[in-house]
Parts: C-alpha cells; sequence; structure tokens
C-alpha cells in the first residue's frame, strides 16, 4: 500500500479502531499520519504485568495533565479530550503489552474496551483516532488494507 493510500485509509474515521500493527510496520505508519495532520503516540508499556503500572505509563508517557489519577476513568477522559495536543487525529502506537495481555486478560480486554470508547467518541466528532499493538495478542484484529 502506498504512503497516500494509507493516509487516506486513516483519514477514515469510521475505519478507525484498535489493531495490531502489520508486521512492525511502524515507520510506515508514522509517516502516514504525520502527513495528514496527526498527533502521533508511542507508548512502551514496559512489559508490565500490572494493570495500574500500565496506566501511569500511559499517562506519563503520553503527558497527561496532573489530575490523571491513573485509573480507567481518568484515561478515558484524558484521551478524549486532547485539547492540549488538537489535530485532525491521532494515532497511538503500543509496545510491550505482551506481559499484562498474558498476566490479566480481563483488564487487557478492559483497556481495550476504554480505548474503543473513545475511538468512538472522535468518530461522533468525525475525527480519526487509531491504536496500534505492536504485538501479536489474541482478539486483535490486523487491518487487513495495511499488509
Amino acid at each position: 500500500m502506498t504512503q497516500k493510500n494509507l493516509q487516506a485509509l486513516l483519514e477514515d474515521s469510521r475505519q478507525a479502531g484498535v489493531y495490531r500493527l502489520p508486521h512492525g510496520d511502524r515507520r510506515a505508519l508514522r509517516e502516514a499520519a504525520e502527513a495528514a495532520g496527526f498527533a502521533c503516540f508511542d507508548a512502551d508499556l514496559g512489559d508490565s504485568d500490572q494493570i495500574q503500572q500500565v496506566l501511569a505509563r500511559l499517562g506519563r508517557q503520553l503527558g497527561f495533565p496532573e489530575w490523571y489519577g491513573n485509573n480507567f476513568d481518568a484515561l478515558k477522559d484524558c484521551l478524549s479530550d486532547i485539547s492540549w495536543r488538537e489535530e485532525a487525529g491521532y494515532l497511538l502506537i503500543l509496545s510491550r503489552a505482551e506481559a499484562l495481555q498474558l498476566a490479566d486478560a480481563p483488564a487487557f480486554r478492559t483497556l481495550n474496551q476504554v480505548f474503543a470508547a473513545v475511538i468512538d467518541e472522535w468518530r461522533s466528532q468525525d475525527v480519526p483516532m487509531w491504536v496500534f499493538y505492536d504485538l501479536q495478542a489474541d482478539g486483535l484484529a490486523t487491518l487487513a488494507t495495511l499488509e
């Protein structure tokens, strides 16, 4: 897929969601997102198997405000209102999430439900938000058109 086609796909908020990063193709994805005027975030979950540590890492690495409470509600609030970084869309690439997925599958599912809810909120404003995991996790789709 050309960068222009990938950019057009990313700009379509109807297709935005939570996916696996295909073939570790982080660079092409970031380049297309940046060309579309998206804010791009990378978060390394540090192989943490505890959801509290994961939530704290997300808060630090994404630059959330001081009031961020390291919980699912605060994560949803911060991702739903990125007023400190208003862009045409948002791309979040998460790495080293395997430990959480294996150690605490319910927390991993809840985390993805929060991401999906945030993506739906942005979609209602016709703003695309994408979350990609750089891992081979069960239950995460690969966006077929990226392969």
